[in-house]
């Protein structure tokens, strides 16, 4: 239980950090699109919207509660959320002359909006995988649970 508790809360970090780099990025495009009027103004609310519930979920989860662990219906909410906000983003890339999809040669780092948003949607992957990994690491911890009081309900009626 303890493993489960740590790997938790590390992937609860990860989920922060990763919606927190997108939720910085996107702003920045939102202020770009204000000021230059280029870039998606729907994909970008959308991904905006999806990283300020993120970071504050993400945050709230990391008191470690035994709901917590065992809200892992949120967690898969949130993780095809996050794949739906990678879908957009990489749809966005295709429409524009940004190269192939994964086309990462020619990234420098002070980059273009291209690259800009190709951070923006490789941060939006490794955060809609990092969510799946905490509702498989919650389905797993609530299996895990139902056998041991399944048990002990099988052992308290033999007596």
């Amino acid at each position: 239980m303890l493993f489960s508790r740590l790997l938790s809360l590390i992937l609860r970090i990860a989920q922060f950090v990763f919606s927190a780099i997108v939720l910085g990025l996107t702003a920045y495009f939102l202020h770009a699109r204000r000021h230059h009027g280029t870039g998606p103004l729907g994909r970008t609310i959308y991904a905006l919207v999806l990283s300020i519930i993120s970071v504050i979920a993400s945050l709230i989860w990391m008191i470690p509660f035994k709901s917590t662990m065992l809200g892992y219906g949120s967690d898969f909410f949130f993780s095809a959320a996050w794949f739906a906000a990678f879908g957009v983003m990489v749809r966005w890339i295709n429409r524009n002359n940004c190269g192939a999809i994964w086309n990462w040669s020619g990234i420098t780092v002070r980059g273009n909006y291209c690259d800009q948003w190709r951070a923006a949607q490789a941060f939006s992957f490794l955060t809609a995988i990092v969510w799946f990994a905490t509702f498989v690491l919650g389905v797993i911890t609530y299996h895990r649970l139902s056998k041991r009081v399944e048990g002990r309900h099988r052992h308290s009626s033999r007596v």
